[in-house]
């Protein structure tokens, strides 16, 4: 029974072979041949591993009609990819890696080799390329150069093309003299140029032109030039610290710089009076002056909602200030002026408001006091200052007319409480012809007071009104 069941298997086993390896021949690949055991225990089938066949990754084999046939990859074939065109080289033959170029393109060319690469370039043949260079700016010379930008920014107030002008400078190694000089400058200048030159530093700081370190080391020599600066600047340490503690509020210095300095200047301040003895008398000045600046700043940072608050640390300029406190602050230099009778002090107060455009506001006022005053002393001192307004060109011929017509059209109701205004301004208006402050023009427009007058009977007893 065992034997039947043997040669029942084997045949099976020869056919299966069989037909397995001519499935392989047709498919080009070995699947795997069937072996039998020697013994005739063993009855497992034993197969071979898979092997494939090797291909060459730019060619493909086709076996048409017998024949084995290689086709080129397509990546590196010249037709066209969407099936049009005549199989010629892409771009005329100017497009791809060792192509000769376009027909004719030789003709072109100058016979210059400027790839440094080429065996046939040759450097000698090469032409020259020049750049510009400008040269660093000597610290003599620092001053000079930068002086008159700085004179040109307080007139347009544009920081950027401050920023332009520097960047045509070569002054990498002296930048921290931009900030030392401005500094300097604005000590001897009003709160308005103040305030232009903190804006200044805190936008060269927000363009990279200037670092953290170096307006550190300009407001340092500034503090060192301390007693040169008070000579021209008495309050020097004062403005110094407000220009410190608003670089300190516009990040442009860290908040340490304070107070390491005002450490510094505790460590030299003499213990005794023999240390005192032993520094000389411009050490004690210089000292003392640095650590007035340092307490100033230092009062400004520690004071509540300081950073706040030192936005306006030099006030508010002239075009910002409320319209009724410059009213004010222009009755109050009227009335110092007729009790002094200085007119310098006048024309000084008046500049320093810093509203050239609302210079009529005085005209008004003075006439306006003037006539409530009703005396003639305070009539000539107000022509003899509205003259010298007029002189130092501090009030313009616009603002004399336009000041005088505003009170023209005032007069009814200033008439409400000085019955004699009309008189009054009559009088003042003569006294400003003769001073060359009004034209004969706008004197024949001073308004008179109208009075009423009874007609004859015969009209009926009507009111009429008329003005002289």
């Amino acid at each position: 029974m065992a034997s039947e069941i043997e040669t029942a298997i084997a045949p099976s086993a020869s056919a299966e072979g069989q037909k397995h390896g001519e499935g392989l021949e047709n498919n080009n690949s070995i699947v795997g041949n069937v072996e039998m055991g020697s013994s005739t225990s063993d009855s497992r089938i034993k197969r071979k591993a898979k092997r494939r066949i090797k291909r060459s990754p730019s060619t493909e084999m086709q076996q048409i009609n017998g024949t084995v046939q290689v086709q080129r990859n397509t990546k590196n074939m010249r037709k066209s990819r969407m099936g049009k065109g005549r199989g010629q080289p892409k771009k005329g033959g100017a497009g791809g890696k060792g192509t000769w170029g376009t027909p004719g393109s030789e003709l072109l060319e100058d016979g210059m080799c400027n790839d440094e690469k080429d065996p046939n370039y040759d450097s000698d043949t090469r032409e020259n390329y020049f750049t510009s260079v400008v040269p660093a700016i000597h610290e003599d010379e620092f001053e000079k150069v930068v002086e008159p930008i700085l004179q040109e920014y307080f007139e347009h107030g544009d920081t950027d093309e401050v920023a332009e002008c520097l960047n045509e400078l070569n002054i990498k190694h002296i930048r921290h003299g931009v900030p030392k000089l401005a500094v300097t400058i604005a000590l001897e200048r009003k709160a308005a140029q103040r305030e232009m030159t903190s804006v200044l530093i805190s936008d060269l700081y927000g363009k990279k032109l200037v670092n953290e370190d170096e307006v550190a080391t300009a407001f340092n020599d500034v503090l060192n030039e301390l007693e040169d600066l008070s000579l021209d600047t008495p309050d020097a340490p004062q403005v110094v610290g407000q220009f410190i503690a608003r670089a300190v509020a516009d990040d442009c210095l860290p908040p340490k710089f304070v107070q390491s300095h005002r450490g510094s200047a505790e460590s030299e301040k003499p213990k005794s009076d023999e240390d005192s003895s032993e520094m000389s008398a411009e050490q004690l000045k210089k000292h003392a002056l640095c650590r007035t600046a340092l307490d100033r700043a230092s009062v400004l940072l520690s004071m509540k909602h300081g950073m706040v608050r030192l936005d306006n640390v030099w006030g508010v300029s002239g075009g910002i200030k409320p319209v009724k406190s410059l009213i004010k602050k222009m009755v109050l230099l009227l009335k110092e002026y007729l009790s002094s009778g200085d007119t310098e002090e006048a024309v000084r107060c008046l500049q320093e408001l810093e509203v050239p455009h609302f210079h009529h506001e005085v005209v008004y006022e003075a006439i306006v006091m003037v006539i409530e005053d009703m005396g003639e002393r305070s009539a000539q001192m107000m022509a003899k200052l509205l003259k010298s307004f007029y002189d130092s060109t501090v009030i313009t011929w616009d603002q004399l007319v336009r000041g005088f017509e505003r009170v023209f059209n005032s007069m009814p109701d200033i008439s409400l409480d000085v019955p004699s205004a009309y008189a009054l301004l009559e009088r003042l208006a003569d006294l400003c012809v003769v001073e060359g402050l009004m034209s004969e023009k706008m004197r024949n427009r001073v308004p008179s007071r109208g009075r009423k007058r009874f007609v004859s009977e015969g009209d009926g007893g009507k009111v009429k009104e008329n003005s002289h």
